[in-house]
């Protein structure tokens, strides 16, 4: 395969969308940032072996990788703007898989409204690696963050955990991008991450950004998978937010609304560590906290 016809054929057109782009003819682009707004930049890699098994369709490949950084832009409250890819592509890549890979972001982009603005290929022995940068835009100074729960905040979190570990990590992520921009519009979270690692590991990041504590009441916690499975296998994608213990009633509402479940699963403690304590009360401990990117496959 040649290069320049490969990004020619295939993620040109995912750059038309994007003024900017200046259709992947130049070394950068260029982002205008609409007045009153501030960028919001995330970027995650995924590895064969390590993030997906790698014999997966190639569109679904994309659209992980895609979504994994929108769900990082739904923690933030942000609406996204565009994203910069980097393929390091294996030797044996066909151009079908590639095209394949392609008409995924092409889908995804339709569905989330952002485009291609840049990126890279490269070839290398190794497996095949994948990266994204995702920009989005927030209102300035709004943008949710981990270090703003408060004690005494209740703890939600959207959707069901566990299923990623239950489809044997097969199942596309949806990130919660509606739910981000309303917790932010409404003022309702005081702070808010997405789960990849795990529920308890990833609350952990909250509580010590915030200088606090928190304890999760096991029976609360949705999910069809094994308690220890939900809490700590992680790939879920789900918002996890603290807000006010009075804001019961418009969570619903909000729940209502966009037809996404949100469920209060316990509170934000003064100090201490993440607990998970059964109906008694009493503290239940697991194997592992949660996922490491170093040593574990899925």
């Amino acid at each position: 395969m040649d290069e320049f016809d490969l990004i020619h054929r295939h993620f040109v057109p995912l750059a038309e969308g994007f003024p900017g782009s200046l259709n992947l003819r130049d070394d950068a682009a260029l982002v205008d940032i609409p007045a009153g707004q501030q960028l919001v930049i995330t970027k995650d890699a995924i590895t064969a072996g390590v993030h997906f098994l790698g014999d997966e369709d190639a569109a679904l490949i994309a659209k992980k990788l895609l979504r994994v950084n929108l769900s990082d832009l739904a923690a933030k409250g942000a609406q996204p703007l565009c994203y910069f890819l980097a393929l390091m592509l294996p030797e044996t890549t066909s151009e079908t898989w590639v095209a394949r890979f392609a008409s995924g972001l092409a889908e995804d982009q339709k569905i989330f409204s952002l485009a291609l603005a840049g990126g890279d290929t490269t070839a290398t022995r190794g497996p095949l690696a994948l990266s994204l940068t995702a920009l989005g835009t927030v209102p300035t100074g709004r943008m949710l963050l981990r270090s703003g729960a408060r004690a005494g905040d209740a703890l939600y979190v959207s959707g069901q955990l566990g299923d990623a570990a239950l489809s044997h990590w097969r199942l596309l992520p949806q990130p919660r991008l509606a739910l981000g921009r309303a917790l932010l519009e409404q003022n309702l979270a005081h702070a808010c991450m997405d789960i990849s690692d795990g529920l308890v590991q990833d609350l952990g990041h909250i509580c010590t950004a915030s200088g606090v504590g928190a304890a999760i009441e096991a029976g609360r916690v949705p999910c069809k998978a094994d308690l220890e499975t939900a809490l700590t296998a992680g790939d879920d994608y789900e918002l996890l937010f603290s807000a006010s213990p009075d804001a019961d009633e418009t969570i619903a509402a909000l729940a209502a609304e966009l037809g996404t479940p949100l469920t209060r699963i316990g509170a934000i403690t003064a100090e201490g560590n993440v607990t998970v304590r059964d109906a008694s009360g009493d503290p239940i401990t697991f194997k592992r906290g949660g996922y490491r990117h170093f040593g574990q496959k899925p």
